[in-house]
């Protein structure tokens, strides 16, 4: 069996999982069924639900059947079925955002020059990639160039696929170190607040506890900020900010730490 799934969310919320599947399966509607039913579960908070107040986003399953026709579909010819929740008596629609829609590629039979927009474009590229040479006028809009270009991959010999795999390896290394980065100094600046505010809490109660704060919080910062110099990870700038002080005030603590005190 090959099957291809990829789960999806729009930048409006929607859900949806794009299916690709090459030979028949008995239970597809069903597995379908399953698939829409989880994207729509999974979307309930774990608490807090009465203010949730069931805000289910759209959630769509679109299956792209490559070599055999839809189960049940008797002898219809049709390339593209939109399915969704309707009255059975007159066929008006009773939930919209709950869709599905099969794709059958066996019986899209159009050729190149007969496209009119861009579903048919898009059905004729993934019916027919296999065999294309190049894109012609019929297809020429920037998203098949990039379709086709990413296609080509498969073309590629060892040693040139290594190349771009090293590539996309660095560009994925590149943006870990810098989501990883912005992590740390997230809870560093956490960390730094709360240390600074149960500082100045201890404080107030010895000295009185307006004084007691701002001391014990200029002293938590103090201690924290000396921390971050010390270890060297970062720079005057970034300690300053995640501690909430100025720069200056950082240069000071480093001056006074300097001289030992």
């Amino acid at each position: 069996m090959d099957i291809f799934d990829l789960t999806c969310t729009a930048d409006n919320g929607e859900r949806f999982i794009i299916e690709v599947q090459r030979t028949a399966q008995d239970n597809l509607k069903k597995r379908m069924l399953y698939y829409s039913s989880k994207l729509i579960a999974d979307q309930a908070p774990k608490g807090n639900r009465r203010a949730w107040n069931y805000a289910i986003s759209e959630v769509y399953i679109i299956v792209l059947m490559d070599g055999f026709a839809m189960p049940d579909a008797g002898d219809e010819k049709y390339f593209l079925h939109d399915i969704c929740l309707c009255y059975r008596d007159h066929g008006k629609i009773f939930y919209d955002d709950l869709g599905f829609i099969y794709v059958e590629l066996v019986n899209f039979v159009k050729a190149e020059a007969e496209l009119v927009n861009d579903l048919d474009r898009w059905l004729y590229v993934l019916k027919n990639m296999s065999s294309l040479n190049g894109l012609s006028t019929y297809l020429r809009k920037p998203i098949f160039e990039k379709l086709f270009q990413l296609a080509e991959y498969s073309k590629l010999k060892p040693e040139e696929r290594e190349m771009y795999n090293v590539s996309l390896r660095n560009k994925w290394d590149a943006e870990s170190i810098r989501s990883s980065q912005e992590d740390q100094l997230k809870r560093a600046r956490e960390k730094a607040m709360a240390e600074g505010k149960a500082e100045g809490k201890a404080e107030g109660k010895a000295e009185g506890k307006a004084e007691g704060e701002v001391i014990g919080k200029a002293e938590g910062k103090a201690e924290i900020i000396k921390n971050l110099l010390s270890s060297n990870k970062c720079s005057i700038s970034e300690i300053a900010e995640l501690a909430n002080v100025t720069v200056e005030f950082v240069k000071q603590i480093e001056a006074e730490k300097a001289k030992g005190k």
